[in-house]
């Protein structure tokens, strides 16, 4: 069985969409505790969490559940348990339906990498078969970054991609939310 890990990466950075009104650190504890509670209710995948700067993500969290403090995004992979497969899946994506998060892992079958881009750039989540490939330089804010990841690989079959999904960035992107789909209780009741 493939041991699997999927972590939520947390940087004061994510707090950006902080609609007026709503404390940025509530915000930014509401984004990343929805995010986790969709990487935590996966099947056969160990959460964790990542923060770069961000304190107090051990209240967020299930019991056993390791909170890494890293230096940067970049290091996310690096700071990770030991593992066959790891997702990071960026914290300001509340709504991520679970099912993108499992064909990340999917493509794995076929690929070192595997990325749900952001529509309007970057990267919601990336998938990696550990230890992560030396060649690749992630930045998950690069504006192309299916291509950047591509233009480092040996070759291109290296980098799979899911299907996209949305960023919440700026206070615009609150309205990509769908009250219609599940999940995203905090970040739901701070906008209510």
């Amino acid at each position: 069985m493939t041991d699997r890990i999927a972590a939520v990466l947390v940087t004061p950075a994510l707090g950006s969409a902080t609609p007026p009104g709503v404390a940025p650190a509530d915000f930014l504890r509401a984004l990343a505790e929805d995010t986790y509670e969709i990487v935590a209710g996966l099947d056969l995948v160990r959460p964790v969490i990542l923060t770069a700067g961000v304190a107090g993500l051990e209240e967020i969290a299930w019991p056993g559940t390791p909170v890494i403090e890293i230096g940067s995004p970049a290091k996310a992979f690096a700071a990770l348990p030991t593992a066959d497969e790891a997702v990071v899946v960026s914290a300001d994506a509340p709504d991520l339906p679970p099912l993108l998060i499992g064909k990340l892992f999917r493509e794995l079958g076929r690929a070192e990498l595997a990325v749900c881009p952001a529509e309007n750039g970057g990267a919601v989540a990336v998938a990696a078969r550990l230890p992560f490939p030396a060649w690749a330089d992630l930045d998950f804010d690069h504006p192309d970054v299916v291509r950047h990841l591509r233009g480092q690989a040996p070759g291109p079959r290296r980098v799979a991609t899911g299907p996209g999904w949305h960023r919440l960035r700026g206070p615009a992107d609150l309205a990509r939310l769908d009250p219609g789909l599940e999940g995203w209780e905090n970040t739901r009741a701070l906008l209510s």
